[in-house]
């Protein structure tokens, strides 16, 4: 491989912002691709999978590369430069290269490679954290969240089946293979920017990992029923819960945020879905007034975001352990106040993107112990490992409330 100077130096830019100014990874690359019109695909792939990489393993490579934050230009171009070194990449005849130690590079990464806070690269707190809760399950799972995410499609099947997309991507180009077990997802055999294709800009379908598929499938909407998504931020599922639907009946997508409802109207439209009415939370009147009213509600509960670290590397380096305190606090009021809203017989389905069981089986179990959780009866749950599916890792519980 051969480097260009003005992709390493986009690179270094962006990890720049990353690292040093606290922006979120993918927004910084949604505008440092814009950067340049001439960019070919390879070239934006070579910046966002070069950066995200960085972001990735940015302890390992500081501790070989023996820089401390706050990086400045030239510790960005030696974290830069572990990268390309571990990867077999010749180094060009560049300032910011002289005199790059490339014995001692792979010598250090071997002999880093046998503690795990290292090997994994994260931060001590965040291994304890995952040992204490995990146990030998942790080494697994962190493993798995270190590699990168797959690229998976769900059809809308009120725009388009499966086989029709299969054949819409494949004359663009993009090879995709079915998901045994979901019968709307398209796995990519390689990532590529599915965005441009005329599939996409008609509401053929979504991009949304298998895991987060499943969540749907769980709560099982049926047409004209009344459903809440709770917290639906930009409705991928509120979506998929609406075409299962066939359009017929209610969505109510809530959210406290309403930039993300706003997106979601967006994104109804390309899929064709009419029967999704946004509302924004803003006091719990807004919650109140649905109490008893709704055959299923569905809590897509914040949490740390432990189960999509693949695809939010940059996640690993803004957690903090207050944060995921006050998280599972907010995950508690949520299931006491938006429980409330579930018919009498009616479902629940309570969902996390992470793995933790402080935040899934734990909040459950103590859901049900107190007032309104009496009330219901946990009919199934269930924890996706990313080490056993090679998808996002994920939790839900079904509920169901007394008649």
């Amino acid at each position: 491989m051969r480097l260009h100077r003005n992709l390493v130096f986009a690179t270094i830019d962006s990890l720049n912002l990353i690292f040093n100014k606290g922006k979120q990874a993918d927004k910084v690359l949604k505008n440092t691709l814009k950067r340049d019109k001439r960019w070919g695909s390879r070239d934006r792939a070579f910046i966002a999978e070069t950066t995200y990489d960085i972001v990735r393993w940015k302890r390992l490579y500081a501790e070989i590369a023996e820089v401390k934050e706050p990086f400045d230009r030239t510790n960005l171009f030696r974290l830069f430069t572990v990268w390309a070194t571990l990867r077999g990449i010749r180094l060009p005849d560049w300032p910011q290269f002289e005199g790059t130690p490339t014995r001692k590079i792979k010598g250090r990464f071997d002999e880093l490679s046998s503690n795990r806070r290292f090997r994994e690269s994260i931060p001590d707190w965040l291994d304890k954290l995952g040992q204490d809760e995990l146990g030998k399950k942790w080494d697994a799972e962190i493993g798995a969240l270190n590699e990168l995410a797959k690229v998976i499609l769900r059809v809308n099947p009120l725009k388009a089946d499966v086989k029709t997309v299969q054949k819409a991507l494949k004359e663009n180009g993009i090879d995709t293979h079915p998901i045994k077990g979901l019968p709307y997802a398209l796995e990519l055999f390689e990532r590529t920017n599915v965005f441009v294709t005329d599939a996409f800009k008609n509401g053929w379908f979504e991009v949304q990992d298998a895991s987060s598929q499943k969540v749907a499938a769980l709560l099982d909407p049926q047409p004209g029923m009344r459903i809440a998504d709770a917290c639906a931020g930009a409705g991928g599922k509120a979506l998929h819960i609406a075409s299962l639907m066939e359009n017929k009946g209610q969505v109510i997508a809530l959210d406290i945020y309403d930039n993300k409802l706003a997106e979601l109207k967006k994104r109804a439209k390309r899929n064709g879905i009419h029967n999704i009415e946004t509302r924004l939370i803003e006091s719990t009147k807004s919650i109140k007034k649905l109490f008893g009213k709704i055959d299923k509600v569905l809590i897509d509960a914040p949490c740390s975001g432990l189960g999509v670290l693949r695809r939010n590397p940059d996640t690993k380096w803004k957690l903090q352990p207050e944060f995921l305190k006050e998280i599972r606090q907010t995950q508690s009021d949520i299931l006491d106040s938006y429980s409330r809203m579930v018919k009498p017989g009616g479902q629940l389905v309570y969902a996390t993107c992470s793995i933790l069981p402080s935040e899934n089986q734990e909040q459950i179990k103590s859901f049900l112990t107190r007032e309104t959780g009496k009330e219901f009866i946990l009919e199934k749950e269930e924890t996706l490992w990313p080490s056993k599916t090679g998808y996002d890792g994920f939790y839900m519980a079904l509920l169901t409330k007394k008649s």
